[in-house]
């Protein structure tokens, strides 16, 4: 996530090789799958669902927890992997502060940068990182820029990145804090030919998108916003619009210091605006959620000040992915709250019929990673009925700050592009 987790991920060993599609290996009298895959310690167990006491959202009564099958995967020694399903059949993400087939990316500084690479492969378990590239971006008068929203939509990728303030580490109160200030959303650089060459955003870190600004620990609403997953190159947009799911605040006063960071926040935002070049940067073009109508539909409107969340719970929220589970009609929402910002990380998933809610828990994972962060569901994975899925996602960056060295629970978790496979329970 930063410079300073680069340092944690290096002395956790975990930049020391590539790996260029999973490693597996076998204990003595352990029974090798016929795909070769690599069993978890606990293999078809089911991660307890432990919502705090004042959790807002109802038990979903359709989708009631998750199976972890045993089989996982884990590629690269970076973070930050948002793949996108592009129309070749390849997915595309960014990726950064690691290593990725020899070639570093570092995003904290004032020479921000940031990596992308190809994913190829069908088979969770067999896939090749390639093609990866880095590209630089100023994030002054901020600390850091990172990569977020990604999109490939009829050959042109949209790549966007976000702020952060202050620096990596930094100290206050006698605690250190890893990025505590959530900055602006600046814009989308875009490749037509899939990442070998790019054009830059007409937006800057200073004059960002839609206006936001945190250098004294503002309250920010479209910070750190990614694609809602609608699988193939859109292809299940209920309108042929991509839409952007982001975690923020409304209320910065007398507030915790790292209340809204790039893993903390209290509210969901939508977005939406039909893709193409000429829109994408320009904040005339986008939607934004206000609110429900009096039949219960969703309002949108072109002012970005009449904007309201999808989802709320104070201290509770933070990095938020959406994607469109097509088999089963239904939204999934994975939530990560990263609680200090560099301790233990609980993820939870939320279910809804509607891409604006009612939102329902699915699982309120504890401690999952044990801390796990960035995850999403790549659509391109979801199988059996939509209830086999994928859960992508990075973990542990921070292990040995502060005498606290984590665990990977699942087994696979660790710092890179990971994958594991989750059965969703039912009726």
């Amino acid at each position: 996530m930063s410079a300073f987790k680069i340092l944690f991920a290096a002395r956790a060993g975990l930049m020391v090789t590539v790996v260029l599609t999973a490693a597996t290996t076998w204990a003595a009298g352990e029974q090798r799958p016929a795909d070769g895959s690599k069993p978890t310690t606990a293999v078809g167990s089911i991660w307890p669902s432990e919502p705090p006491a004042d959790c807002p959202f109802k038990p979903s009564q359709t989708l009631k927890g998750l199976r972890f099958t045993g089989r996982h995967a884990e590629y690269t020694n970076a973070d930050t992997w948002y793949p996108a399903w592009a129309s070749d059949g390849n997915m595309y993400s960014p990726w950064t502060d690691g290593n990725v087939n020899g070639l570093n990316s570092g995003s904290g500084g004032k020479n921000a940068i940031t990596g992308h690479a190809k994913i190829v492969g069908d088979n969770p378990l067999r896939l090749q990182v390639v093609e990866q590239g880095v590209y630089k971006s100023a994030p002054s008068p901020y600390e850091g820029r990172y990569p977020c929203g990604s999109l490939v939509h009829n050959g042109v990728w949209y790549y966007g990145t976000y702020c952060l303030h202050p620096a990596g580490s930094y100290a206050h109160g006698g605690t250190n804090y890893n990025w505590p200030w959530l900055g602006p959303f600046v814009g989308f650089r875009y490749s037509t030919d899939f990442g070998k060459t790019w054009t830059q955003t007409p937006c800057t870190p200073a004059k960002p998108l839609f206006g936001e600004a945190a250098l004294q620990g503002e309250p920010v609403k479209i910070g750190s916003p990614h694609f809602v997953d609608f699988g193939k190159n859109l292809q299940y947009s209920p309108d042929g619009k991509a839409y952007l799911a982001a975690h923020g605040a409304a209320d910065g006063t007398h507030r915790r210091f790292a209340y809204n960071s790039w893993i903390t926040g209290d509210q969901i935002y939508l977005i939406r605006v039909r893709p193409s070049i000429e829109s994408i940067n320009d904040a005339t073009k986008y939607e934004f959620f206000s609110g429900l109508d009096a039949g219960n539909k969703p309002v949108w409107t072109g002012d970005f000040h009449k904007i309201l969340p999808i989802a709320a719970w104070k201290d509770n929220m933070g990095c938020v992915t959406m994607t469109y589970d097509a088999p089963l009609k239904k939204y999934l929402m994975c939530v990560t709250d990263g609680t200090t910002t560099f301790g233990y990380f609980n993820t939870y998933i939320l279910e809804s019929d509607q891409i604006v809610g009612p939102w329902k828990l699915v699982t309120y994972m504890k401690h999952f990673g044990e801390q796990a962060y960035f995850v999403n569901v790549p659509s391109k994975f979801i199988g059996g009925e939509g209830r086999k899925l994928w859960l992508c996602y990075a973990a542990n960056f921070s292990s040995g700050w502060g005498g606290v060295t984590f665990q990977p629970r699942p087994t696979g978790s660790r710092y890179g592009m990971c994958l594991q496979e989750v059965v969703i329970l039912g009726p």
